[in-house]
């Protein structure tokens, strides 16, 4: 089984079959205080699942994009488990996992991933549909991007058929959609669902496709800096 672990928005905890049947999952919505949830959240989708810790084989992590802060906590927490385990982590991009869900509830149609990535900026994920493994096809991204009033506002909402735009409005030097194809759907979420993390996990390892991805997709550095020398004033 996979333990599926997501703060890059709120914090999400799935537990999922290799073969993407969802087991339990516990989530809250909260962007702030991963820290003091992530604990409880392991164990609730734990037992939700029936599962024990030794049930688990592989942890996916969701690397973002997302808030430094928030989002090393998952990754901490996902890594920590894995370790304690001795078990490998699998490392999912956050926006695949939106892509996955809606691109499924949709039929594949192309798709735009935004997220808000605060100080009025949005991180921005183009997709065309899924490849031959089930595995979103991402175009372009994760990337940031002007949260500007032709921009779609983040909202709880999955994935908003209606409210298709022009992938050049939401994340510029995206390819254009030919003329009279489909216009890419806008999937607007602040939540990333940690089930179909596990499940994209799932087909990555199935597929032998583990992305090369050590690092978290903080997309800028930390809001915090570490203050420089104290710089000497002559008097």
């Amino acid at each position: 089984m996979i333990l599926a672990i997501d703060t890059s928005l709120g914090s999400g905890v799935a537990v999922v079959t290799t073969d993407g049947d969802v087991r339990g999952v516990a989530e809250r919505a909260e962007t702030r205080g991963h820290a003091e949830v992530i604990g409880d959240l392991i164990l609730e989708a734990l037992a939700a699942s029936g599962a024990a810790p030794a049930d688990i084989t592989h942890v996916a992590a969701g690397m973002g994009p997302g808030p430094f802060t928030g989002l090393r906590i998952g990754i901490a927490a996902a890594r920590a488990f894995a370790a304690g385990r001795g078990i490998d982590v699998v490392p999912v991009v956050s926006h695949d996992a939106v892509a996955l869900d809606a691109l499924e509830a949709l039929e594949g149609p192309d798709l735009v991933v935004v997220t808000d990535a605060r100080r009025r900026e949005h991180a921005v994920s183009t997709y065309r549909g899924l490849d031959a493994d089930g595995i979103p096809a991402r175009v372009s991204g994760p990337a940031l991007a002007p949260a500007a009033p032709s921009n779609p506002e983040p909202s709880t909402s999955e994935a908003v058929p209606g409210a298709a735009r022009p992938l050049s409005n939401i994340a510029p030097g995206a390819p254009e959609t030919a003329p009279g194809a489909a216009r890419p759907v806008p999937a607007l979420t602040t939540r990333i669902p940690a089930g179909a993390l596990g499940v994209l996990a799932g087909r990555q390892l199935r597929a032998g496709r583990i992305p090369d991805l050590a690092e978290p997709l903080y997309l800028r550095a930390p809001d915090a800096k570490v203050p420089g020398a104290v710089k000497r004033v002559s008097t």
